[in-house]
């Protein structure tokens, strides 16, 4: 089996791509948009990583933003952008990985996430996938104001 196919049959998407999950750590502390970052469970062991974004670049109902990203040894991937508004939130996500409803790369429409639909991105190299999500994630947040 390619190890970029993953293992469709059981829905596996490998083990954390620690090394492309710090690319993106880089990545993510130089954008503008990003007040902080840490990796869950812990920067030694990282699973995932997560990127709170300032808050103060958010008009008023949005309480909290903030970015989590999961990238896979397979390059499977999930950037996942939620938007906290007291009880309620706004949330899409890209996706890559091994299922039997959905193409292999597909985005999670919003607000609820709950929609799905193909994506048909450039590349898959993850500083693409990055830019991506977050160039859509500038233009979510200029369209608040």
């Amino acid at each position: 089996m390619d190890p970029s196919e993953g293992d469709a049959r059981n829905g596996s998407t490998g083990p954390p791509d620690r090394q492309t999950l710090r690319l993106l750590e880089r990545q993510l502390i130089s954008d503008p948009l990003v007040a902080a970052t840490e990796f869950e469970p812990d920067p030694y062991e990282p699973r995932s990583l997560r990127a709170v974004l300032d808050a103060d670049r958010y008009p008023d109902p949005v309480t909290a933003a903030r970015v989590d990203v999961r990238w896979f040894t397979t390059d499977d991937f999930s950037i996942h952008y939620v938007e906290d508004r007291g009880d309620d939130r706004w949330e899409c996500r890209w996706d890559r990985h091994p299922n039997a409803h959905d193409a292999r790369v597909h985005f999670h429409e919003p607000p609820t996430g709950a929609e799905v639909s193909p994506l048909d991105l450039p590349s898959l190299h993850p500083l693409e996938v990055y830019s991506t999500a977050f160039e859509a994630i500038e233009r979510r947040v200029e369209s608040l104001w």
